[in-house]
C-alpha cells in the first residue's frame, strides 16, 4: 500500500504515516483506540482518494501501529497532539477529518484547537469523553481502587488482548473533555453511527449531535451496523459522507 514515512514530533515521538498526493481539501483519517492505519476503513478511504484524485493522509498515533512508543504510556493528550502535529506539518490548507471511535474525539479536539485547519468533519462511531463517561463511570469499586493503587487496570477486549487502562489515561482524559463546554463546529459535519454498536452506544451520537453547535450537522444511524462499521454498505456510506462534506466545504471537483 505504498511507502511508510515517518515524522518526528517535538517530543521525540516517531509517527508513521502514508500520504497520497491529490487535490484540496485533503482528507485525513484518524483511527481508534489501539487501532492503526492499516485498518479496513483507512485503507478503503486511501483507495477512494486515489480513484478520485483527492489528497489523503493516514497515520499511527504514538504507541500504535508502526509509530514509536508503548501504548500503555500514551493518553488522549499525547494522541491528540500527534494528530495536530501531523495535520499541521504534513498538510496544506484546511482538511476534512474522518475520525473513527477515539479518532472522533480527537477530531473534535483538533476542530476546537486548530479550526483554521478543518474544512469539515466526518465521525464514525465517535467516542468523545469515553475515558470518563464509559471507562471511569463503568468501573466498580475494586477496579477504581486498583487503578489508584497500582496505576492501571486490565479490561477485557473483543479485539484481542485485554486493554491496560492507566491512571494517567483517565486523569489526562479529564483535561480534554468536549461534551462539557460549548463545541462549535462551523463547517459541514456528518456523524455516522451503527445501532448495533456494543462499544459506543447510540445515545453518545445523539448527545454529540445535541451538544455541538454548527450550521450543517447531520447524524445518520445505520440499523444493525456494529462498531467496526466496515461492511461494504458502511464503507460506501463513509465515502458518501466524505463526498457531501467536501462538496459543501467548497471542495467539489
Amino acid at each position: 500500500m505504498g511507502q511508510t514515512d515517518f515524522l518526528t514530533t517535538q517530543q521525540g515521538r516517531k509517527l508513521a504515516y502514508h500520504q497520497t498526493a491529490g487535490k484540496a481539501p485533503g482528507v485525513v483519517f484518524l483511527g481508534g483506540f489501539k487501532s492503526d492505519m492499516e485498518g479496513t476503513k483507512a485503507v478503503h478511504l486511501e483507495d477512494w482518494a486515489r480513484r478520485t484524485g483527492r489528497a489523503f493522509l493516514r497515520f499511527d498515533y504514538s504507541g500504535h501501529g508502526q509509530s514509536s512508543g508503548a501504548f500503555v504510556d500514551g493518553c488522549i493528550g499525547d494522541w491528540a497532539g500527534d494528530a495536530m502535529t501531523v495535520i499541521r506539518d504534513l498538510t496544506d490548507g484546511p482538511q476534512v477529518l474522518v475520525g473513527s471511535s477515539m479518532g472522533g474525539w480527537i477530531s473534535l479536539l483538533c476542530a476546537r484547537e486548530m479550526p483554521d485547519k478543518v474544512a469539515g468533519l466526518v465521525t464514525i462511531a465517535a467516542a468523545p469523553d469515553f475515558t470518563e463517561d464509559s471507562m471511569w463511570a463503568g468501573f466498580n469499586g475494586a477496579q477504581r481502587a486498583e487503578l489508584q493503587d497500582r496505576g492501571q487496570v486490565a479490561l477485557p477486549s473483543d479485539y484481542g488482548e485485554p486493554y491496560i487502562i492507566t491512571r494517567r489515561l483517565i486523569e489526562d482524559g479529564r483535561n480534554h473533555l468536549v461534551l462539557r463546554d460549548p463545541l462549535p463546529l462551523p463547517f459541514p459535519v456528518r456523524f455516522l453511527q451503527g445501532t448495533a454498536d456494543e462499544d459506543v452506544e447510540m445515545s453518545v451520537a445523539l448527545r454529540l449531535l445535541e451538544h455541538a453547535q454548527g450550521p450543517d450537522m447531520r447524524l445518520t444511524l445505520v440499523d444493525g451496523a456494529d462498531h467496526r462499521f466496515s461492511d461494504p454498505d458502511c464503507l460506501a456510506l463513509i465515502e458518501e459522507a466524505v463526498g457531501q462534506v467536501l462538496a459543501r466545504s467548497g471542495g467539489r471537483g
